[in-house]
């Protein structure tokens, strides 16, 4: 077992000058925390993705994760969506009904419950993914650019950990 070392929080935080009255105060770095240089990195690589998915397929980044959902997991609801891929259920629920109303998504009610349902992609929304994947694969190969498959599985295996930890937070 690995000895943990002393946490120092003080290595992720600056002193900026504050304009308003000259005093220095302390602040989360942008280049030395990794959940910040982690939530800089996720929005880029979103908001790049987006621009791309919706300019060429008419979806955003969102409906793109719930095609890789709805095809990684047939069937499943939108509260398993939302766990699964850390999004609010309204966004989830939001995003399949976008699916839906163009005839990429359907579901099927489930039990006796009618707000149950159990989403599927239809042929058209199998074909849509298909052909962003193959995108989705070139941008990711573009983002990682200069990492080798050793720093992609560490990279991997970090961030499972960070999630992992995340998902203890949550309760």
């Amino acid at each position: 077992m690995a000895v943990k070392e002393e946490f120092d929080p003080y290595m992720f935080l600056v002193d900026v000058q504050n304009d308003r009255d000259g005093c220095s105060r302390r602040t989360l770095s942008f280049s030395r925390a990794p959940t910040v240089l982690l939530a800089f990195a996720a929005n880029r690589f979103t908001r790049n993705s987006a621009r791309e998915y919706l300019d060429r397929f008419g979806i955003g980044a969102m409906d793109w994760r719930m095609l890789v959902m709805l095809t990684r997991e047939p069937g499943c609801d939108a509260a398993r969506a939302s766990n699964a891929i850390g999004i609010d259920k309204g966004a989830v629920s939001r995003s399949l009904a976008r699916l839906q109303k163009q005839g990429l998504a359907t579901f099927v009610s489930r039990e006796t419950d009618e707000r149950r349902k159990s989403w599927r992609l239809t042929p058209k929304g199998d074909r849509l993914h298909d052909g962003i994947l193959e995108v989705a694969l070139k941008k990711l190969e573009a983002t990682l650019d200069g990492f080798s498959k050793k720093d992609i599985s560490e990279l991997n295996r970090l961030l499972a950990k960070l999630v992992d930890n995340l998902d203890k937070q949550s309760g």
